[in-house]
């Protein structure tokens, strides 16, 4: 079992810039593939970025690539979620979710494939 806590979230004007954070206690770390996930109000969760167990792969949605960076610290236990010139339609609840062990080097897409979620942290982005 792994827990999961996002940190970070907040409001922040159109342009302006976030880092997302999400801790993750349990069992290694590095044994876990990570994304990014955001659900805006009525619309359905999206994913925003992932990144494999190591590290070494990553993905970004075409609506946020060049904007938003996900990284892994496996040390740290932690993922993060760096996200630049932040505009309204970036607002939504981010998550962080993990998926146990998978193939070395691969990121994960679909919702069903992960295995733990955080609770969520709100992104409000004013214009």
């Amino acid at each position: 079992q792994v827990q999961l806590v996002e940190s970070g979230g907040g409001l922040v004007q159109a342009g302006g810039s976030l880092r997302l954070s999400c801790a993750a206690s349990g069992r290694t770390f590095n044994n876990y593939a990570m994304g990014w996930f955001r659900q805006a109000p009525g619309k359905e969760r999206e994913l925003v970025a992932a990144i494999s167990r190591g590290g070494t792969s990553s993905y970004a949605a075409d609506s946020v690539k060049g904007r938003f960076t996900i990284s892994k610290d496996n040390a740290k236990n932690t993922v993060y979620l760096q996200m630049l010139s932040l505009t309204p339609e970036d607002t939504a609840v981010y998550y962080c979710a993990a998926r146990l062990m998978g193939f070395p080097g691969r990121y994960y897409s679909k919702e069903a494939e992960y295995n733990y979620w955080g609770q969520g942290t709100q992104v409000t982005v004013s214009s």
